[in-house]
């Protein structure tokens, strides 16, 4: 039997930190972190066009910080800030149910969004939908982020009903590095799924962006984690 560890979970607290910074205890603590699943998975179905790449979640007791990390970020602000105004409102109707929560909703660039697994993986995807021929997408993709400075390695796993087979099966095409039991190694990963008309197609992204071996940077990032006071595991 294969075991299958997600990369960054396989490296929190070493080279890498979590996406949901906030402490709670008991039933708060499972409200909280369902909610944060739901803020989430809303998000990337309602900005799917917009190529976010992360979303982070800071909790104060009554400040709830969304931070989004897009390719596009001129998409979600919109003409003027009417788009981030209006997705503001939105969030606040649909998960903010406890009166005195104010909420911070920031939009961050991701300076190179073909570095980004996630984006990738939904550019990928996007692909997949338009029934343009799997090899080729995933070759295009590879060769794309292959070009980007700093990455090191790259790898593309395809799942399913591929150009729409009879029989599901899986495609795995990679290029470069991808030590995945290297701790010290940065490997991003990013996933999704392509909605066609013949089934679901699962897209997975690993990109190396190389070893850290600043162990000063490491060392203030668990510093850091420690003063939040956070035993909440990101998703």
């Amino acid at each position: 039997m294969g075991q299958k560890v997600h990369p960054k979970a396989f490296r929190l607290g070493v080279i890498s930190s979590w996406d949901s910074k906030w402490f709670a205890r008991g039933r708060r603590y499972a409200q909280m972190l369902r909610q944060d699943v739901e803020i989430r998975k809303f998000l990337r179905n309602k900005l799917r066009d917009a190529s976010v790449a992360k979303v982070e979640i800071d909790r104060n007791p009554n400040i709830l910080a969304i931070t989004l990390h897009t390719g596009k970020p001129g998409v979600i602000i919109g003409r003027g800030g009417s788009g981030a105004e209006e997705l503001r409102r939105v969030i606040e109707k649909k998960f903010l149910r406890t009166k005195g929560t104010k909420l911070n909703l920031s939009i961050k660039e991701v300076e190179h969004p073909l570095s980004s697994a996630q984006i990738v993986a939904q550019n990928i995807a996007l692909e997949i939908e338009r029934r343009l021929p799997f090899r080729r997408t995933m070759r295009r993709a590879l060769e794309q982020v292959m070009k980007t400075s700093g990455v090191v390695g790259a790898k593309v796993a395809l799942s399913g009903r591929l150009d729409g087979a009879e029989i599901a099966r899986r495609e795995i095409l990679s290029r470069g590095k991808i030590p995945m039991h290297t701790l010290r190694t940065n490997i991003e990963f990013g996933r999704t799924v392509a909605v066609t008309t013949y089934g679901t197609v699962g897209v997975k992204v690993w990109i190396n962006h190389g070893e850290v071996f600043n162990t000063d940077e490491i060392q203030k990032s668990k510093i850091k984690n420690q003063n939040d006071g956070v035993p909440h595991r990101g998703t």
